[in-house]
């Protein structure tokens, strides 16, 4: 295989990894809820508790709500706010060829070649954020943010910060009622 060839394999292998990688955000919600009555909320827990990222759980969703208009008070809000964290050990299996020997259409199905697999444990760490209509005490908006975890506190903190904010990117969302 030609140097071109191998640089182009190695890049795309490690863009699949990468992506493996990617942080995933989604959003639901009730498409019958009227967002435009909500101004204020109220946070009822972080589960579980850990009050080191409890307060920066806090932190980026306050500063996402009170961008959108949304005011906090202690309690009594118009919605309540739940957060669930979760951090969970997945494995990763990368397969890497060292370029020599055949593959599918060069030099017909066998050859020299080897391939060496190797298996990667990490961290994955879950955010959801729930909302509760505070009267009616239904769900109304659930959003949900997913990492690769680092060993560096700060590298964390910052992919929270990105994590929620693109989670609250379309907040609120265009609700059916008017």
């Amino acid at each position: 295989m030609k140097p071109i060839g191998r640089i182009a394999v190695c890049t795309a292998l490690f863009l699949v990894a990468l992506a493996a990688f990617a942080q995933q955000v989604k959003t639901d919600f009730d498409h019958q809820a009227n967002f435009s009555q909500y101004k204020t909320y109220s946070w009822q827990e972080i589960k579980p508790a850990n009050s080191l990222w409890d307060a920066r759980i806090k932190n980026a969703v306050d500063a996402q709500l009170t961008a959108k208009g949304w005011t906090q008070v202690p309690s009594g809000g118009d919605v309540a706010l739940v957060a669930i964290k979760a951090t969970e050990t997945q494995r990763s299996l990368q397969t890497f060829y060292d370029g020599f020997g055949g593959g599918w259409g060069w030099r017909g199905f066998g050859g020299m070649g080897q391939a060496t697999t190797t298996e990667q444990d990490y961290k994955e760490g879950t955010l959801v954020v729930d909302m509760y209509d505070a009267k009616t005490k239904q769900l109304i908006w659930r959003g949900s943010t997913e990492d690769a975890l680092s060993n560096k506190a700060e590298k964390n903190e910052k992919n929270l910060d990105k994590g929620v904010a693109k989670m609250f990117k379309k907040f609120p969302p265009e609700s059916g009622k008017s």
